[in-house]
């Protein structure tokens, strides 16, 4: 093959390989999975993607005990949640469901499969949540599991729960970290 050719393709493949090697620089350290419970570890093959910090609202409502409809207990009705990057940027929002959507469209969806105490009093537990299959192929497209990490507040009214106050509302702020892994 003549020289003539060989060289732009070789200046072009330096080029890509360059633009590249910079692309992967730039996106830091692999992130690493928080240290959880046992019954909150998510299965071998599915890696952290990423983390979103989620901050707002825990809707409760004032509801009869299925089990014992003459005692009654606040019960978490929805969250309404803004979910914040690494660098304090508004990127989506939770909301029931569960839900997480993310500004892109891409939303995803989960049923509970554990929880677990915080390690500090005060704070809604921890939880693991099974994805099921996400809309939108874009950033929550593939997501399997999610975690709810470093709980701060969000726990049940501390105000009675009666007959007399029966489907009233109440919201109480919290934040947490989610953790979205991918297969």
């Amino acid at each position: 093959m003549n020289s003539m050719f060989r060289t732009p393709t070789l200046l072009a493949a330096t080029a890509v390989t360059t633009a590249l090697l910079a692309a992967c620089a730039g996106m830091g350290p692999m992130m690493t999975a928080p240290e959880v419970p046992s019954a909150l570890a998510v299965p071998a093959g599915n890696k952290v993607a990423f983390m979103y910090k989620g901050s707002g609202l825990l809707n409760y409502e004032c509801r009869a005990k299925a089990d014992a409809p003459s005692e009654f207990s606040w019960v978490l009705a929805s969250p309404d949640a803004a979910l914040k990057d690494k660098n304090d940027a508004l990127v989506g929002k939770y909301y029931g469901g569960p839900t997480w959507e993310h500004a892109d469209g891409s939303k995803v969806t989960g049923k509970q499969l554990a929880v677990s105490p915080a390690p500090t009093a005060g704070n809604i537990p921890w939880q693991l949540v099974q994805a099921t299959p996400s809309a939108g192929s874009m950033t929550m497209n593939g997501v399997t599991y999610i975690q709810r990490v470093n709980t701060m507040a969000g726990v049940a009214p501390a105000d009675p729960c009666t007959a007399a106050v029966v489907a009233s509302k109440k919201q109480v702020r919290y934040s947490a970290d989610y953790y979205f892994y991918k297969g």
